[in-house]
């Protein structure tokens, strides 16, 4: 990446508006960050969209063994986070079988083991950035592949210009299993501004300051721009890049947290739709 001062884009987004997406015409059916009358409800809302996340990952084929493990912090207890129970199948996750667990590895709520992996990565990020408040990881066919390529993604589309200057290669511990402390904290230090990580010779993983479902969808895009800056360079051809102040643009009103939360809405709901027993 350029070394060059980052001048932010002007931004065209009206007054009172979270995107330019947000209709102008009042009255149409347009989806609202919520708001909660309290913890309780706050709680319910995130550990339903943390099992559809995980049910997401499932309908995108991300499971490999017990790999993969996906975060978000408490409302109300931000030392605690609730995330997927050990060796349970993404397709199977459910809020019945979620797990609740500390910084220091304990659960304190839930039935399930909490994946080893999963707590020295999560915990790491969650306790060093107080302002992160879900994280995904799961080891991926084309991530993986890339991250051993020990490069960033090139602005080659406008979906990869919202990974523009919002994400790092941590070269640190590469290719050894995270399960030591130090491993973790090595990867929540890259984390700090940014989205998106590429942990070389692991795979991808994603942080959002917003939702999980923000953190959900941008995984899911990482890994499809993975795939996509792969069947490129298999041309043999230099593809021609977004030019740097069109990647920021880009980046600016198509790679922010809220959009990814507006982007998982479709999947929401379709998985509200076809897949009722997640809130079993």
């Amino acid at each position: 990446m350029s070394s060059e001062v980052i001048e932010k884009p002007q931004s065209i987004v009206k007054p009172g508006k979270t995107s330019i997406y947000e209709p102008d015409q009042e009255g149409l059916i347009y989806p609202a960050v919520p708001e909660f009358n309290n913890m309780a409800e706050h709680r319910q809302y995130l550990k339903e969209r943390l099992v559809a996340a995980c049910r997401a990952f499932a309908l995108q084929g991300y499971d490999y063994g017990f790999a993969g493990h996906l975060t978000v912090r408490d409302p109300e207890n931000p030392s605690l986070y609730w995330t997927n129970p050990m060796a349970v199948h993404f397709s199977q996750v459910k809020l019945s079988n979620l797990i609740c667990a500390d910084h220091e590895g304990i659960v304190v709520e839930g039935d399930y083991a909490l994946n080893r992996a999963g707590f020295v990565l999560h915990a790491a990020v969650h306790e060093q950035h107080q302002d992160i408040v879900a994280m995904c990881h799961a080891h991926t066919t084309y991530g993986t592949a890339f991250a051993a390529l020990g490069k960033p993604l090139a602005p080659i589309t406008q979906d990869a210009c919202a990974f523009f200057e919002d994400h790092v290669v941590i070269g640190d511990e590469a290719g050894k299993v995270a399960v030591e402390v130090k491993g973790g904290n090595k990867v929540a230090n890259a984390f700090k501004g940014v989205k998106a990580a590429i942990h070389q010779n692991h795979g991808l993983l994603t942080a959002s300051r917003h939702s999980i479902e923000s953190a959900a969808f941008w995984f899911i895009a990482l890994e499809r721009c993975c795939q996509q800056q792969l069947m490129i360079d298999a041309t043999g051809i230099t593809p021609k890049l977004v030019p740097e102040d069109r990647a920021r643009y880009s980046r600016e009103h198509v790679g922010s947290d809220y959009i990814g939360w507006l982007h998982f809405q479709t999947i929401w709901t379709d998985l509200v739709a076809t897949q009722p027993d997640m809130f079993d």
